[in-house]
């Protein structure tokens, strides 16, 4: 007897971020599949497939949101369940990937969460991760298996092209980012600004913003950062951008994590426009006026039919989202 092995597409969502798995599989006229999600009364996670998953390839789509414990722990759930249902592959979609900034021993005594979440997640049984813009390249190494590292430049330059000024400047809001915010102004053909800042040793979410390289007087300042979470970082760099002249702010970034008291921050700040993707769910206190959301799901849904298909997940970028 000869069998012709038929691949077949699965694609499942945890409950931190439905809405952009259920877009996402939109984008590829794929219903979501069906699966139980429950807690039991003492706060254990339950898991249960609905339907038959032998030989699939199998797409587990969950945002590392608040809570970030709860939501990775219900995707090695979810995983685990796969692996012992007998998908035949299982690949992790981490829209925002957790612990991304704890990448290295920043002083003695500390963990390496990030590759703690990589271990974790194949233990679990992945064989792949999707995700985008980690906060440092370096963590695809914290995975023995493929890493498909996504970007949201594409839709981010979209909107800039769309709502572009001459005079616009492109900021990185630290000497990390620079790297990011030069591949923006040569694609917008813009010039390129740095901000010099330093974290005060010892004090978690506090930072100070020193001096800025680059000339942004009477220009439009476009902070480009991978997250913002309390938005220390992006206003200090605003309100010393503004003392140096510059005619209005605007702030880009992948993750809107906007952890208290970010909303109220960037209400108070000089930063004119906030746009984010919707790697995270927002919630409806932290919608505020100058907050602009973009989809990053065509991206996401793009590198599953590519991952699926077996063809090149780069090419989708051109080769752009490799740090």
């Amino acid at each position: 007897m000869e069998l012709v092995p038929r691949k077949r597409l699965e694609i499942y969502s945890g409950r931190s971020h439905p809405e952009l798995a259920a877009e996402v599989a939109l984008h590829l006229d794929v219903p979501l599949g069906q699966v139980d999600l429950r807690e039991f009364a003492d706060g254990e996670i339950y898991c249960r497939f609905g339907e038959s998953i032998r030989g699939k390839d199998i797409f587990i789509i969950q945002s590392h949101a608040y809570p970030v414990n709860s939501a990775i722990f219900e995707q090695l759930n979810m995983i685990d369940a796969a692996k012992r249902a007998s998908a035949k592959r299982i690949t992790a979609v981490c829209p925002y990937y957790g612990y991304s900034r704890q990448d290295r021993k920043a002083s003695g005594r500390e963990p390496i969460t990030a590759k703690l979440v990589a271990d974790v997640l194949a233990t679990a049984g992945a064989d792949r991760i999707i995700t985008l813009d980690l906060h440092s390249g370096q963590i695809q190494g914290f995975f023995d298996g493929p890493v498909d590292h996504l970007t949201a430049m594409p839709v981010l330059i979209d909107y800039l092209k769309a709502n572009h000024t001459a005079d616009t400047v492109i900021v990185a809001p630290d000497a990390g980012r620079v790297k990011v915010a030069s591949r923006f102004s040569l694609y917008l053909d813009m010039e390129l600004a740095f901000v010099h800042k330093r974290r005060p040793r010892g004090k978690a979410n506090v930072v100070e913003a020193l001096d800025v390289v680059g000339d942004v007087a009477g220009k439009r300042c476009v902070i480009i950062d991978d997250m913002i979470d309390t938005a220390g970082t992006i206003c200090a760099a605003a309100e010393l951008l503004i003392s140096q002249g510059a005619a209005e702010v605007w702030a880009m970034a992948t993750h809107g994590i906007l952890s208290d008291p970010a909303t109220k921050r960037l209400e108070e700040s000089p930063i004119s426009k906030v746009v984010i993707t919707n790697t995270l769910p927002l919630l409806p206190e932290r919608r505020i006026a100058k907050l602009e959301v973009l989809s990053v799901a065509q991206v996401i849904a793009a590198a599953i039919g590519a991952v699926f298909e077996d063809t090149s997940v780069s090419d989708i970028f051109g080769g752009e989202n490799l740090s």
